[in-house]
């Protein structure tokens, strides 16, 4: 429908914005996961995956649902931890990993 069309368009302009931060966020998290390997810590640090998660819904409070963005970010912090654990195991194996 052509009504909707420039508001597909902001959806759209907005979605990509959104795929960009994570790609840059999970540049980030390969960054950490290539220290945390060398410095032999765990990927999984439980106090700071509450933090983080605990920021998103603080952030988001009065804007958007609680419990979204609780599963939102639990999903987020499982693909970083996932991604962390991915690259100490290839530091582990001796493969060359990429950043």
């Amino acid at each position: 429908m052509q009504i909707l069309k420039p508001y597909r368009e902001r959806i759209d302009a907005v979605d990509r914005q959104l795929i960009d931060l994570f790609i840059e966020r999970f540049g980030i998290i390969a960054e950490v996961g290539h220290l945390k390997a060398r410095e032999g810590i765990e990927a999984v640090l439980q106090d700071r995956v509450d933090e983080v998660r605990n920021n998103a819904v603080n952030m988001a409070k009065g804007h958007i649902d609680s419990d979204f963005i609780y599963a939102l970010w639990t999903d987020i912090i499982k693909y970083s931890c996932d991604l962390e654990e991915d690259i100490k195991a290839e530091y582990k194996n001796g493969q060359k990993v990429k950043a």
